[in-house]
């Protein structure tokens, strides 16, 4: 087997006329740029790109076949290089099942088969040209056309608190809206890890992801996952999700929850810390409390150790959390070492100390060890570095 780096979860902004698709994301986040960043900045060898059931989308990865600068695997991926492209699509479910909006994951091995979808969303949504789009169809439905396909399928950031299974999606379980085999693995999202998210025991059965969620090209490989694979491939991805043939994931590297946006449960006005949902904020008044992944995951828990075999979540800091890193001195590093990956796994204490200042090297290091003190996020405000 051959180690992989890969991050599934990558929006894409605009069109390559510069029409809007995700309209948070930034301009940048074309599907072109997208492929070259991933793999010349950040070292990927696999990015699920979503969005990409956007019919200018689609016609951009026909033009870069028919171009030549990438092409379809036989067994499912786009290649470019080194880099494996898996088309993906984020939808959202609100049905009469859901106690919220439920925001999932659905990949596909080949244009053809995501243009099927497209024209299949087309009619079950209002505008099939953007992101994240409320699907007017039950969660099984949608399951069921993504297996159909030959898909993959996986529900998103598990545990935020808006538009997520757990956040306000379900009561207590993913079988109120979901059919459990139909169901490839779980992304985590940013304010969780592995040892959290197994509480869960209904979520002992699946794999874990970790991705980036990415609204620009800075945020792409934030999160992101190792899995041993025979080539970077759709269909070896799918039996990564499996645990089949040996295919697996290596390790989980993410952010330490602390760093997520919707850790603690705070004020929705001042940001304050807060006990629960129904409390009135002590410092402002404020009655709207945002209740964090924490809180939300204890209410649910089932269960008090991880399952056998799970791989290993290591919290690693993104380079961009990196105190005094700037983009200009990022770029310097990212030349000179030649990748992020390189940079946060591989380059010597030593090494870096050549090219950034000490004090940013011994961050560095320092965050590779998971030895840096964090002051949580909540309330859709990022935590940070404390020293």
């Amino acid at each position: 087997m051959n180690r992989f780096y890969v991050d599934l979860h990558i929006h894409i902004g605009r069109t390559w006329t510069g029409k809007p698709v995700k309209i948070t994301g930034a301009k940048s986040l074309t599907f072109t740029n997208i492929i070259e960043h991933a793999r010349h900045e950040k070292g990927l060898n696999m990015v699920g790109i979503i969005d990409s059931h956007s019919p200018e989308v689609i016609l951009e990865m026909e033009s870069l076949i028919s171009s030549g600068d990438i092409f379809e695997h036989q067994d499912g991926g786009l290649v470019f290089g080194d880099l494996t492209v898996i088309p993906g699509s984020e939808l959202e479910i609100y049905d009469e099942q859901c106690g919220g909006p439920i925001h999932v994951l659905c990949y596909f091995p080949t244009i053809s088969i995501m243009r099927d979808f497209s024209n299949w969303l087309s009619g079950n949504l209002k505008n099939v040209q953007l992101s994240s789009q409320r699907i007017y169809v039950t969660g099984l439905e949608l399951q069921r056309k993504v297996k159909e396909l030959g898909g993959i399928f996986i529900p998103a950031h598990v545990f935020t608190p808006f538009k997520s299974l757990y956040g306000k999606g379900v009561q207590r379980s993913l079988t109120e809206v979901f059919d459990p085999d139909m169901i490839d693995g779980i992304e985590l999202g940013l304010s969780s890890d592995t040892q959290m998210a197994d509480q869960i025991g209904e979520l002992h059965n699946y794999t874990f992801v970790t991705n980036s969620d990415a609204h620009s090209l800075a945020k792409i490989a934030r999160e992101y996952q190792v899995a041993a694979l025979k080539e970077a491939t759709f269909n070896e991805l799918g039996k990564a999700l499996k645990r089949e043939d040996g295919r697996h994931i290596i390790a989980n590297y993410g952010l330490d929850p602390l760093l997520g946006k919707y850790h603690k449960t705070v004020c929705a006005e001042c940001l304050q810390p807060a006990v629960d949902e129904d409390q009135i904020c002590h410092l402002c008044g404020n009655k709207k409390i945002i209740r964090g992944v924490a809180d939300r995951i204890l209410e649910l828990k089932t269960a008090d150790h991880s399952p056998e075999g799970r791989p290993p979540y290591v919290h690693q800091v993104p380079l961009e959390f990196i105190p005094g890193l700037g983009p200009r001195l990022l770029e310097k590093l990212v030349n000179h070492f030649g990748s992020e990956m390189a940079i946060l796994h591989e380059v010597p204490y030593e090494a870096l100390k050549e090219v950034v200042p000490a004090k940013i090297a011994d961050l560095i290091l320092k965050a590779r060890e998971g030895k840096v003190n964090l002051a949580a996020g909540g309330g859709g405000k990022y935590g940070k570095i404390a020293d």
